[in-house]
Parts: C-alpha cells; sequence; structure tokens
C-alpha cells in the first residue's frame, strides 16, 4: 500500500469536497478526511445516503459536514457554478475536492457500444468533471494550498478490451488534469489523478462479480494516498498520477 503516517490533525481547519460520497470509496473519504480534521461537503445523488454518512460523522465528534445533493448526469454548468458560490459564501475558501464520482456503463465489445451507455458515461465521468473543476477553480484559488484530485483507473492510462467508454473516459480524465496541472503550476492549486486500484466497491462487484473480495484492498486500506493528497505534505505534488496501492 501507499507509504504515508498521517498526522492526526492533519487536516484540520481545511474544507474539503467529495463527490459520490453516499458510498464506496467517496464516503470512507470523507470519514477519513472528517476524522483527520476537515469539514467535509458530501456530495451524491441519494440524500438518504449522504445523511446516513452525516450523521456517522457528527456521531464520531468530528467537524459537522455539509451536504449537496446532486445528479451529475443532469447537472448543468449553472448548478456547479452556484454550488460554488454557495460554497464561498459559507466556507470562504475551498481546500480541496475529491471528484470520485464515476459509473462503468457496461463492458462490452467495441463495435456494440450503445449511443446511450457512451453519452452517459462520458456525462458523468467526463463532461461533469469539467463542469465541475471549472466552478471549483475560484473556490480553490481562495485557500493558500488547494488540492483538486481527479480518480482514474487501471484502464485509465491503457485500454482493455470490452471496457471502451469507461477507459476512455478516464484516459480524458488524465489529459484533463495534466492541463490544468501546467496551467496552475505555479499557483497554490495542485491537481493530480488516484487510482485506486482493485478495491472492494460495488463498481468492482460488477465488473469483477466472481472475484474474491478477500483478496483485494478495502476503501479503508488505500486512504493513506488520499490523505495525504489532500494535506499539507503533497503541496509538492503536481500533475501526477498517483496508485493508491503503491504499484
Amino acid at each position: 500500500m501507499f507509504d504515508y503516517q498521517p498526522n492526526a490533525q492533519c487536516l484540520a481547519n481545511k474544507t474539503i469536497l467529495v463527490t459520490g460520497a453516499g458510498d464506496g470509496i467517496g464516503k470512507q473519504a470523507a470519514l477519513s478526511y472528517a476524522q483527520h480534521g476537515a469539514t467535509v461537503i458530501l456530495l451524491g445523488r441519494t440524500v438518504a445516503k449522504l445523511e446516513r454518512v452525516y450523521d456517522e460523522i457528527v456521531a464520531a465528534g468530528y467537524p459537522e459536514p455539509a451536504i449537496i445533493p446532486l445528479d451529475m448526469k443532469g447537472a448543468t454548468q449553472q448548478n456547479y457554478q452556484d454550488m460554488t458560490n454557495t460554497i464561498i459564501d459559507q466556507f470562504g475558501k475551498l481546500d480541496g475536492a475529491l471528484l470520485n464520482a464515476s459509473i462503468l456503463g457496461e463492458l462490452t465489445p467495441f463495435a456494440n457500444i450503445a449511443r446511450q451507455i457512451w453519452d452517459d458515461v462520458m456525462q458523468v465521468n467526463l463532461n461533469a468533471q469539467f463542469y465541475l473543476a471549472q466552478a471549483l477553480l475560484p473556490a480553490l484559488q481562495k485557500a493558500e494550498a488547494s488540492s483538486l484530485l481527479f480518480t482514474t483507473s487501471g484502464v485509465g492510462n491503457k485500454g482493455r478490451a470490452f471496457w471502451g467508454p469507461y477507459s476512455i473516459s478516464k484516459f480524458a480524465t488524465e489529459g484533463m488534469m495534466q492541463v490544468i496541472a501546467d496551467e496552475y503550476e505555479d499557483s497554490g492549486l495542485r491537481c493530480n489523478a488516484i487510482n485506486p486500484g482493485a478495491t472492494d466497491t460495488k463498481m468492482r462487484q460488477t465488473a469483477f462479480p466472481a472475484e474474491d473480495k478477500t483478496k483485494i484492498a478495502t476503501a479503508q486500506d488505500i486512504m493513506p494516498a488520499y490523505l495525504y493528497l489532500m494535506s499539507d505534505d503533497s503541496r509538492e505534488v503536481n500533475g501526477q498520477r498517483i496508485n493508491a496501492q503503491g504499484n
């Protein structure tokens, strides 16, 4: 696993947005960020799931989070801009954003990719990431040092048969990350992409239904990389693709 031993309060006084915060890696990242002192903004599609994460954070005595219900398949640029204005009004700045929400689509031969599947995957995994990242820039630039973190995949820099839309969306995500990183290299904003690797999530179960879950990482196992990239210890890391499992 990624070798990082976080300080207990390494994210104190930071405000961090997490998309896909209702379950899986997003939920665990939100919990871990809150545990280490951050005020977390929980963004997701399902209010009930976000409320459960909210309750878990509050019950643990961590800083009280905020909830933003948003369906990334249908949200518009204006929705993201309005959201950012609200964040600035309420928190003054944004120290970090983990753009974690993605959909798998379906695994199918390239020749058989349905247009609707293609459109849905690109809307959530690419277009929404662009709209959201662009909208968040003013809030991120209000922080002395901020971290914008995209989520990539093992198929995000080497294509794999049958993974067409998902793989292509992650290639594009890595390219977007590199563009932002290069443009903001001399500012306080850094931008990187994280590859969680084989992790026990619902998406992984859909893609590999016969896989033995005991032989792959849990979401909690991979949190050191997520904490590192949000903490000030990674202030000099920019434009990188980081493997959360260290390989």
